[in-house]
């Protein structure tokens, strides 16, 4: 008779876990998975996917405005939100589905209800207590807001996704990738924005170019970027809210919305009385195997609070399905991981970015461009495309792939390959370009680039 009821039991039916439990069902283990809401975790209801959809719903009023510039004439559009939301929760329902299916199929035992670790072998779903030989936490992120008055009438980017009319002002506090994203979906589609960052310059641990050539762009679509700010209070009135920064500047406005920062989903979960050691953050402390602090408990994703990309932790969650039940040992490498912001214009990076390069390797060369694309020239549109390489000076070797235009999340995609593979600005200068497009850019850029101020003193 088995020690435990399941050789694995997920805390967390997300991208994260259900790859781990999907590949370790089909591998022949006896698999649990536990959700309190609903399969699919914030990547499909609530994060990337269904924030794309609302982007690509966004570029359309852009594919409008240029057309006439190709020779079409289209009577003046008229954009419905409530259709795009009710589009956008038909598929976000599809895919759950699909997610349902797939733990089913691989023979994975779904049950409904938070799960909360009772023991390194324990955890208690819905008042049932279930064994494992293996339990891991999957259970992602939460938005986090600030404590000041106000702060209750605020919402998160989980509500943005399902309002039910798109506002027509509305301030997004916040400068990552998240509050870049909404400000231009919003943006785009008609409303009147206003973006607080308390930083300089949008998108913090990003290469400096695309964080201030992003920012200037947005600002010719119409955001208002306020740098270097902070908000004080948020008050509530009939006409809608005002926002109140620290230097006393008064924001009225329709709609408040914070993207300032997630917080690992651990709070209650019993892991700190089971043992396992979690940061400040209450992020979970793995190894390069994923394991915690406590040998059975492992942990993948956002709730390590690593790189929070999906794809990594399905890649997390799928080596602990190799390492456990299928005899093949596998460490997730989180190098030269690949990124991408679907702001708009869009980022698509890899590697190091200039200042940490020159941090880890000092010399390095660099190579940019910055340029008109080919579709904006008949369309009028004064949008620019920016490419930069950051080469190792002592070895040639590529480093870091950026790009801020369109299709630069494609074009990276592709161009992560060769950094991982350890590619040389040689061979980069040796593969022919596809003409015309913007992707040959990367394989044509020959001159290194100078910083005026370095120029000035040489």
């Amino acid at each position: 008779m088995p020690r435990y009821d399941f050789d694995m039991l997920t805390i967390g039916a997300g991208s994260g876990g259900v790859a781990s439990s999907r590949r370790a069902g089909a591998y022949g283990a006896r698999v649990a998975i536990c959700e309190e809401w609903r399969i699919g975790g914030t990547c499909v209801l609530r994060g990337c996917v269904p924030k794309k959809l609302l982007v690509y719903g966004a570029q359309f009023a852009d594919a409008f405005e240029d057309a006439a510039g190709f020779g079409w004439t289209v009577p003046p559009a008229r954009f419905d939100w409530p259709s795009l939301i009710a589009a956008k929760d038909k598929e976000i329902g599809r895919l759950s589905g699909i997610y349902v299916n797939m733990l089913k199929n691989a023979g994975v035992e779904i049950i409904d209800g938070r799960g909360v670790v009772v023991d390194p072998h324990t955890v208690e779903i819905a008042g049932r207590r279930y064994t494992a030989e293996t339990i891991l936490v999957a259970t992602g992120a939460w938005p986090e807001t600030p404590d000041i008055p106000g702060i209750e009438h605020v919402i998160s980017s989980n509500e943005a996704l399902d309002l039910p009319q798109l506002p027509k002002r509305i301030v997004i506090v916040g400068g990552g990738y998240i509050a870049v994203e909404f400000a231009g979906i919003f943006s785009t589609l008609g409303s009147k924005v206003v973006e607080i960052i308390r930083a300089p310059e949008l998108l913090r641990g990003f290469d400096d170019d695309l964080r201030v050539l992003l920012g200037e762009e947005m600002r010719l679509r119409g955001v208002d970027i306020r740098a270097n700010t902070r908000v004080a209070r948020i008050d509530k009135h009939d006409g809608g809210y005002t926002v109140t920064t620290a230097a006393g500047e008064r924001i009225e406005t329709d709609l408040v919305m914070y993207a300032t920062g997630r917080r690992p989903n651990t709070k209650g979960l019993g892991l700190a009385e089971a043992g396992v050691a979690l940061r400040d953050n209450g992020a979970v402390v793995v190894d390069e195997w994923q394991r915690s602090s406590v040998p059975s408990i492992y942990a993948v994703g956002d709730v390590t609070d690593r790189i929070n990309l999906t794809p990594v932790a399905i890649a997390e969650g799928r080596a602990i399905a190799e390492t456990l039940f299928n005899n093949n040992p596998i460490r997730m490498d989180h190098r030269d991981v690949p990124s991408a912001v679907f702001s708009q214009p869009p980022i698509g990076t890899v590697g190091l970015s200039e200042a940490a390069a020159r941090k880890e390797y000092g010399a390095v060369d660099i190579y940019q461009s910055r340029f008109r694309p080919m579709k904006n020239t008949l369309s009028g549109r004064a949008e620019r495309t920016f490419v930069k390489l950051v080469v190792d000076g002592a070895t040639d070797r590529v480093l870091g792939c950026h790009m801020l235009g369109q299709d630069a999340p494609e074009i990276i995609q592709g161009l992560a390959i060769a950094v991982k593979c350890g590619a040389t600005k040689k061979q980069f200068d040796q593969t022919v370009g596809i003409h015309p497009s913007a992707a040959e850019e990367f394989v044509t850029l020959r001159d290194k680039y100078v910083r005026p101020e370095k120029l000035a003193a040489q």
